[in-house]
């Protein structure tokens, strides 16, 4: 039995044990309500339809989710055993090819078999599954046939079953909030685990200070020394998302807030609202494309014209305003709902006091939305420094420690991605360098997410 029927079967019983219950509780309860036992009824009639539901389906998905993890592996204990087995060569690694293989095609996931090999163990894995899928799915309705008849059982009146079903959606909200945490938690300590490995290769003080970015040459054989200083990467992330990048996307993100909010007709902002947001749902690789062939050419161009020498097709500039453009969406939306946030009260009482709609805006609107205003910038920031595609595609790889803005820059997540794309040593300093890149990023956000957090304390003002 395929996955898909056993859960669609599971379904189904999981909805006969609602409407079975919820009638039961429903008949149970009109008996006691008419005999004059009003205070023995405790939960309505569909808190015992899910009490019972629920405990046929919990119990059930709980054993498939272990069957699937144990089954392959007696599925392929079973395979061994079988005489066509006995032919497989000792070399574990092309005994697990010829395995892989037969499994492959047994489940329809491959058409033929390259090994001869494995052509002879295609009917064995074919029995062997549909055998254990049998056996799990047999027991897969036994366990929620039992837990639906321990719970039917259990549907009276005065049973508390709104009280368990609560109990269960808030362990579930509980473990849903926890999640977040531990994914949390498993980031930083998988980041913290390989930075210790990479700064026992290499020393940290070369790595946070260093001006030469090569790892090529380290994996060459070059040695470690002056080959992951990662000066140039930090000033190219800074360069182009904190610099660049926010001179475009603050003053136009805070004015087209302004303008939407104080100055547009309610018709204009309908339209130019939704018009705007469209840009954050561009995909990044759109906006590389742009850059790189738009707008790379044309800064290029524009630099040899005025006699600027060494302008490259792939330049910081032409990132960083592409970038600006694409988190304009963040800043504007975060600074229009601060503004819009600000009580009426205070923009009448300064226009009653003589003061003109733009002396309004900078002298109490703004003050007032400030939060909300350095939270969208801050939040703009974040997301800037964590792009890679547009970096990739118009500013290129090269580490280059420089302020002119039309030469070729990196950035820290551009080298994360090339450091760990395709098959790399996991036991050498050029791949686990890509962990303490990404470390000193997260360090970094943290620091961004505590600054926000203080600015927004020190300036939070409370309206009635």
């Amino acid at each position: 039995m395929t996955g898909p029927a056993i859960f669609l079967l599971l379904a189904g019983l999981g909805a006969i044990a609602w409407v079975s219950a919820r009638a039961r509780a429903l008949r149970l309860q009109t008996v006691a309500r008419t005999s004059g036992r009003r205070d023995a009824v405790h939960s309505l009639p569909g808190y015992h339809g899910w009490y019972v539901a629920l405990w046929t389906l919990i119990p059930a998905a709980i054993f498939l989710a272990i069957w699937a993890n144990v089954s392959p592996g007696l599925i392929t204990q079973t395979v061994l055993s079988d005489p066509a087995a006995q032919s497989l060569p000792a070399d574990a690694f092309s005994r697990s090819a010829i395995l892989g293989e037969a499994r492959n095609i047994a489940s329809g996931a491959q058409a033929a078999a390259f090994n001869p090999a494995a052509r002879a163990l295609v009917e064995p894995y074919r029995t062997a599954m549909n055998e254990y899928g049998i056996a799990g799915a047999a027991l897969a309705l036994v366990l929620a046939f039992a837990g639906g008849a321990y719970a039917f059982t259990r549907v009276r009146p005065d049973f508390r079953a709104r009280t368990r079903v609560e109990r269960l959606v808030m362990a579930s909200l509980l473990i849903a909030s926890l999640l977040a945490i531990v994914t949390t938690l498993g980031i930083v300590v998988s980041l913290l685990w390989e930075s210790i490995r990479f700064f026992s290769m290499v020393n940290p003080v070369d790595f946070l200070f260093g001006t030469k970015w090569s790892p090529q040459s380290a994996a060459m054989g070059y040695g470690n020394k002056d080959a992951f200083g990662a000066v140039p990467l930090f000033w190219g992330t800074i360069f182009i998302g904190a610099i660049i990048a926010m001179v475009v996307a603050i003053p136009l993100g805070l004015m087209s807030a302004i303008y939407l909010t104080q100055y547009a007709r309610p018709q204009v902002r309908k339209w130019m609202k939704p018009i705007l947001e469209v840009l954050a749902g561009v995909p990044t690789v759109v906006y590389g494309y742009f850059a790189a062939l738009t707008i790379a050419p044309a800064l290029r161009d524009f630099a040899v014209s005025v006699g600027i020498h060494g302008a490259s097709s792939e330049s910081a500039l032409a990132a960083g305003l592409v970038m600006g453009v694409m988190i304009i969406p963040f800043v504007s939306s975060m600074a229009d709902d601060s503004i819009a946030a600000v009580p009426q009260s205070m923009r009448d009482g300064s226009l009653a006091m003589g003061a003109t709609t733009s002396e309004t805006i900078r002298k109490v609107l703004i003050p007032a939305a400030l939060p909300g205003v350095v939270g969208g910038v801050l939040l703009a920031v974040s997301r800037a420094i964590g792009e890679t595609m547009i970096v990739v595609m118009a500013a290129g790889l090269a580490a280059n420690l420089t302020l002119n803005p039309f030469s070729s820059v990196t950035t820290v997540t551009t080298q994360i991605v090339q450091l760990l794309t395709g098959d790399q040593e996991f036991d050498s300093a050029k791949t686990l360098a890509a962990f303490a890149l990404g470390l000193v990023l997260f360090i970094v956000t943290l620091l961004l997410n505590i600054v926000a957090l203080r600015v927004v304390k020190k300036y939070r003002e409370a309206y009635e």
